[in-house]
Formats: structure tokens, sequence, C-alpha cells
């Protein structure tokens, strides 16, 4: 069994501060009752409430005294409401804080469209210097984490709820700038691209019903390791489907597309609506129309979609499209 990243980070923080006295945690009142690092290092743990933006600028006061904070709340509290604090603290001032941000995308499903997340990489990517990781599964998570806690530079860490992936397997202490699964894929084939845990699920269930496409996931999203993992995607296939749970606007599809120049990148994103209904993080992607049914018809130019793949995905009712540029 793994861990949702959410629990994985407070996991492997705890971890951390057991050999590293500088770690400290801070919450906008969203730890829960039995947060583990909490209960190991109450002298080290700080429930500052909902006060997003002043979290993050006392995070930044006490990295310029020698700390090293890790603090977290709801995604869209962090890149949207405290947006100020983390170009100031985390861009300008390059502080060593690593913001968690848990309930990404629409995996906040019933919670609507206040704790939905669907623009965080069109904010924080304009923020130079900072670290975007976008992890999938417990492993993924952890390495991130430790990474954060190994350079002390600033991170930014999507993750989504309660879903619990099994990371994919990679070789070395970080994940690659391109995780590839791409094993029994041919090279004039269209390539897949994941990013976060839906994009990632959604290829991966495309990959199961065709193996002869290729896969690349993206772990770190940030431009600097943008450049790099475009390079490498040249270097083995000229077109490419981006999957990921963000608008359009800013997405990783957009930033590859530029760097990609002279290749076919199509992007399957949650598009520009906003969800009418509440429901399950799958029924909300359903309405926006980003599901496997989205990734083959993105794939349709160049791919036959095997006969019943992706049927069982959505429910049909939804009322956006997946969209592709």
């Amino acid at each position: 069994m793994t861990l949702p990243g959410r629990t994985a980070y407070r996991e492997e923080l705890t971890s951390i501060a057991a050999d590293n006295p500088r770690v400290l945690c801070l919450e906008a009142d969203l730890g829960g009752r039995s947060h583990p690092f909490a209960t190991a290092y109450p002298d080290r743990f700080f429930n500052v409430g909902i006060a997003e933006g002043a979290m993050v600028d006392m995070a930044a006061g006490l990295a310029a005294g020698g700390y090293q904070p890790f603090v977290s709340t709801f995604a869209p509290f962090a890149a949207l409401r405290a947006a100020e604090s983390l170009k100031l603290a985390l861009g300008y001032l390059g502080a060593g804080i690593t913001v968690v941000a848990p309930y990404a995308g629409v995996s906040g499903g019933w919670f609507g469209t206040t704790h939905h997340c669907l623009e965080d990489f069109a904010v924080v990517r304009a923020i130079p210097g900072v670290t975007i990781a976008a992890p999938y599964g417990e492993q993924e998570m952890r390495a991130v984490i430790r990474r954060a806690a190994r350079t002390g530079t600033p991170h930014y860490v999507r993750t989504g709820r309660n879903a619990a992936p099994v990371s994919l397997p990679w070789q070395g202490t970080d994940p690659p700038v391109v995780n590839w699964d791409d094993a029994g894929a041919r090279p004039d084939r269209t390539c897949l691209v994941s990013v976060g845990e839906v994009g990632t699920e959604l290829c991966l269930a495309v990959r199961r019903a065709d193996p002869g496409l290729a896969h690349a996931h993206l772990c770190f999203v940030d431009q600097p390791h943008l450049e790099l993992a475009a390079a490498e995607l040249a270097g083995r296939y000229d077109r490419f489907v981006v999957v990921e749970e963000h608008r359009p606007a800013g997405s990783v599809g957009s930033a590859l597309a530029l760097l990609l120049s002279g290749r076919v990148v199509r992007s399957v994103n949650a598009g520009e609506g906003w969800p009418s209904r509440g429901g399950s993080h799958e029924q909300v992607l359903d309405q926006l129309g980003l599901n496997e049914a989205a990734v083959w018809e993105a794939l349709a130019p160049w791919e036959e979609r095997p006969l019943g793949a992706g049927a069982e995905m959505g429910t049909g009712n939804g009322t956006g499209k997946g969209k592709s540029t």
C-alpha cells in the first residue's frame, strides 16, 4: 500500500527532521489532529491558521535566521492567495522555503471552485528561481522532499488529496528530468508526456491500451527543468501529447510547445470552464472533459484508438472538452 502525496510529505519531513534540527514545519490550519511532525517535534511545528501569506512571510524570516521552513496549505491558497509573498520570499529573496500544496487541480471535488486550483503552474512558473515539482506517488514525493531539504533552495510541490498511485521506477537519488516509460514503443509513434497525478494516470491508461505509444513522465516542471526535458524529448520523438490537470494558459504543454520548435505538441488539459456541479474528483474532471477519451481525441490525427479503449473513463455527461493546442 502506498501513501497519498500529502501524507508521504508529512512522514518524510518528520523523518528528515530527526537529523536536521533546522527543519521547521508550518501549516495553515491543514495539519489535522495527528500531524506526525507536531507529535514528534511540537516546539518546531507552527499552525498559523488561515493566514497563508503571513505563513510564507514568517517562513522567509525563519529562513533568514538559518532555519529550513516547510510550509503547507491548500494549493489555491498557496499559489493564489499568497502569490505576492511567494514572489518576494521564494523569488526575489531566494529564501530556502519549501511550499507543499495539496488539493491541486480539482482534487478537492466537492469543496468547489474556491478550493480548486487549475492555475498554480501559471503563477509559480513565472517566478524565477523556484523548483516546481508535481510528484506522482509516494516514492516520488519523498524524493522531492529529500531534495528540497538537501539543497535548501526554494521549492513548490504540487500534489492532490487522497490519490495514492505507485510511482514509476527510476535510477538514482532524485527523479530524473524525464522518466521514460517507453519499452516496446516505436520511434515513429506519438509520445505521451505526463505531468502530475491525473496526467500520469491517464497516460498510463492509454499506454496500457496501446503499448506502442511512448510515455515520458515529468516530475519537475520549472523552466530550467523543462528546457532540459525538451532537449531530451526532441532527441527521441517528433510528436507529443502533453496531459496535465491545469488550464491551458501557463501550462506545461504551452511551455513545451515553445521549447519544442519544429515538433508537434498538443495539450490535453482542464480547459477554461468552471465546474458547475460538485462531485468526486473523477466526476469534476469529467465535467471539465479531462479524461482518457480526451487523450485519445488528441491522438486521433496520428493514432488509431483501440476498440473499447477509454470506455471505462468518465461518465460521458461532461460539458467540457479536453483542449488541444
